[in-house]
């Protein structure tokens, strides 16, 4: 098994806001991944005295406890502990109910000898890659589905369409939100590989069009997952008049992981 990850802040004077953890298979256990990516909060601070690394380390950390250690919960219900284990830990500092308490999105994935489970909340990616090289992404869409001019910006959501019906959901203070994840399992015998991106290192896709989701997996396999965060690097740097980046920022907190199974 390959396993190797690569994260940067997207600027040396703010602190990386994403959040990655893999766990190789132990004896007869298998193997778990979990990817956050946090939301930069407005100036206001959402409500809460912590940071959105703050939370995105201990909703991670609870996360990769309870994949690993309770595989008689589906992802769904770990996600759901997970999220009130952490809101129990500042519930008496904080505001929880804010629109922009500290919240994440997530990509879960869990193995075994029989079959691979996955979770995907919010905007970042899990790619699947079969035994013939067909890479299939996992994606909850609502982000990309919402009507135009429903966003300040490509990172900053209005707290009208945060959370709420007929907009997009995160991991922040409800555990109620597992309902909303995108779900499934796959065979084992049929998956070669697994990517996971924050959206920071799926712009090279996303937002750059320099390659589908399998050209991802090509460049993740030879170059590493810090060799797709530097072609990502390079290509904002050179788009100074916006023409992909329009209102996102410059630079963003980029995750990448791959998996060969």
């Amino acid at each position: 098994m390959r396993i190797e990850l690569a994260t940067g802040p997207g600027s040396p004077e703010r602190p990386n806001e994403d959040w990655v953890s893999v766990a190789a298979p132990a004896a007869g256990q298998g193997g778990t991944l979990v990817l956050l990516d946090g939301v930069t909060p407005l100036p206001d601070g959402g409500g809460c005295v912590h940071s959105v690394p703050w939370f995105t380390a201990r909703l991670g950390g609870a996360l990769a406890e309870l994949s690993a250690s309770r595989r008689d919960l589906t992802l769904a219900e770990i996600l759901s502990s997970s999220i009130r284990r952490t809101a129990d830990t500042h519930r008496p500092l904080c505001d929880l109910s804010h629109p922009r308490t500290p919240q994440a999105t997530v990509v879960l994935a869990r193995w075994d000898d029989e079959r691979i489970e996955h979770l995907v909340l919010s905007d970042s990616v899990l790619l699947v890659e079969a035994a013939d090289g067909t890479v299939r992404p996992l994606l909850d869409d609502r982000l990309d589905r919402l009507p135009a001019g429903s966003l300040l910006s490509d990172e900053i959501a209005d707290a009208r369409v945060r959370n709420k019906e007929g907009g997009f959901f995160t991991a922040a203070a409800d555990p109620s939100v597992s309902s909303r994840a995108v779900t499934g399992e796959t065979p084992r015998s049929q998956v070669r590989a697994l990517a996971a991106l924050t959206d920071g290192a799926s712009r090279w896709t996303e937002k750059f069009r320099e390659g589908d989701w399998a050209a991802v997996l090509r460049v993740l396999r030879k170059e590493g997952p810090q060799g797709l965060i530097d072609r990502v690097r390079e290509l904002e740097r050179a788009d100074t008049d916006r023409v992909h980046l329009r209102r996102s920022k410059t630079h963003d907190d980029a995750t990448a992981v791959l998996v060969e199974l």
